[in-house]
C-alpha cells in the first residue's frame, strides 16, 4: 500500500532539494524516500546500540577489538 504526504517545507530546503533533483536526475519523491529510508535507518541503529551497549558493558565487550576477540 502507498500513502502519500503533503509536508511543508522552509525555502532553504525546498531549494537544496530542487537542486539535488536536478543533480542527482530522480524525482523528488525518490529523493526524499531515499532521505527518509537513511533516516529510518539511522534512528534503528541508535535505538538498537541504545539497548545493546549496556549489555556488552556488562560483559566487558568496549571495543570493536573486544568484540572481534569474542566472535574469532
Amino acid at each position: 500500500m502507498r500513502a502519500t504526504l503533503t509536508i511543508s517545507l522552509p525555502e532553504e530546503i525546498s531549494e537544496g532539494l530542487s537542486s539535488l533533483v536536478k543533480r542527482s536526475g530522480k524525482s523528488r519523491s525518490q529523493v526524499v524516500q531515499e532521505a527518509l529510508r537513511k533516516q529510518i535507518a539511522l534512528e534503528r541503529f541508535r535505538d538498537l546500540r541504545e539497548r545493546l551497549v549496556p549489555k556488552g558493558r556488562k560483559s566487558e565487550l568496549h571495543t570493536d577489538e573486544d568484540v572481534f576477540r569474542v566472535v574469532s
